[in-house]
């Protein structure tokens, strides 16, 4: 089984059905941005500070890593930065495009698998926009050394990823309003599934998904090469019982260091 092939034709069909992550930034959002009001998000609900970016983009190179949908990928592009979306799912690809097409924007769309960045040099970009994407990777090291190889010395990786509490819980149970503890951490779709529920589970186009460490999200980065230089936590936004008791969600801006 191709984890990467699998998740490609889930994201594809999500984008079909109009998933929430695969709705394009409105021209409302386009024109507040040319104004200067921009924002983005990498987890659910939080903006991104705008501290954590220069005072200025216009001439950043900035790459959105799995991050098709037409959502940060326009919004940074309306800021004079020079932008690259890099995306699994074509059809995500083609949010960015039709956004850019639509509202008069230059940004380049590039498909491929997050694990692998060999089409860009080393040191290329001076920020990286990650938002919530890593679950649906096997090994999220190979994602946190590829984002630092081409990423400029002292450049800004900005991440949003999963906290692994989120994947203990049965997912249909939480559905229903009960959190019900049934897995364990590290955590993937497949993993309590026989073998003829596992087939039905491919053939609907769910996607794979993964519940990383802690560890391997935060000290990844710095085994990777970066400094974490801050963090904010997210949820659903009140829509998931979880939200009473915990933020399932985190953001952090790390700096690849110059060592």
């Amino acid at each position: 089984m191709d984890i990467g092939e699998q998740n490609r034709f889930a994201w594809d069909k999500k984008v079909e059905d109009r998933a929430v992550y695969t709705q394009e930034a409105s021209s409302d959002v386009i024109k507040k941005s040319k104004a200067g009001n921009w924002e983005i998000t990498v987890t659910t609900n939080r903006p991104v500070p705008r501290s954590w970016f220069p005072a200025s983009l216009t001439g950043k190179k900035i790459l959105c890593l799995a991050s098709g949908g037409g959502q940060q990928g326009p919004i940074l592009a309306t800021t004079g930065a020079d932008v690259t979306v890099f995306d699994i799912s074509n059809r995500q690809l083609e949010k960015d495009s039709l956004v850019a097409e639509r509202e008069g924007l230059n940004l380049k769309t590039v498909q491929g698998d997050m694990t692998d960045l060999s089409c860009f040099q080393d040191e290329t970009f001076d920020i990286i926009v990650h938002p919530v994407a890593n679950l649906f990777v096997k090994d999220i090291s190979h994602v946190w050394h590829e984002a630092a190889r081409v990423l400029k010395t002292n450049g800004t990786l900005i991440s949003g990823f999963t906290n692994p509490v989120l994947f203990i819980f049965d997912d249909e149970e939480d559905r229903k309003g009960n959190l019900v503890v049934k897995h364990t951490i590290p955590f993937h779709s497949l993993q309590d599934l026989c073998e003829e529920e596992v087939e039905t589970y491919l053939k609907a186009n769910h996607t794979i998904e993964f519940g990383h460490t802690l560890e391997d999200q935060i000290q990844g980065q710095v085994d990777a090469g970066f400094v974490i230089a801050g963090f904010f936590e997210d949820d659903f936004g009140g829509k998931r019982p979880i939200d009473q008791h915990l933020k399932c969600f985190i953001a952090t801006k790390a700096i690849k260091a110059s060592i």
